[in-house]
């Protein structure tokens, strides 16, 4: 895998786009890993009594997965710097999550970039993400 260098980035350029097919297993197990055994991320019939149809994910299964996307398409000698998380909508079983980016500016070695990830509820998360990128 080879990473991206600072200077073949363009202010708008567009990442790949990434259509995540959001699983039972993906909920329940990222919760878990994360140690957050707040019901509504693993028992469907929790989130049920709380009004909504079914589990949903939590905030560092979202961010995970949004952190994988930038880095992938960055490569392995990008450093993440910040990055600013917002939720918006729900994410459960079923639900496909379609992820975009895009540069949002460059400076010498450093890049800003948006991800957005929205499903049939609308917007589920924006975060941007602060890059270091080689030379």
């Amino acid at each position: 895998m080879t990473t991206l260098k600072a200077n073949e980035l363009e202010t708008g350029q567009a990442l790949p786009d990434l259509d995540f097919k959001t699983t039972t297993t993906v909920v329940a197990g990222g919760a878990i890993a994360s140690r957050d055994y707040t019901p509504v991320h693993h028992d469907k019939a929790a989130a049920i009594s709380q009004g909504l149809p079914d589990m949903f994910m939590n905030i560092l299964t979202t961010q995970g997965i949004c952190s994988r996307y930038v880095t992938d398409w960055a490569g392995p000698d990008a450093i993440v710097t910040r990055v600013k998380t917002k939720l918006g909508g729900p994410n459960m079983p079923g639900d496909t999550l379609k992820i975009r980016g895009k540069v949002l500016s460059t400076d010498g070695d450093a890049a800003e970039i948006e991800v957005t990830g929205n499903n049939a509820w609308g917007n589920h998360v924006t975060a941007t993400f602060s890059l270091r990128l080689p030379a």
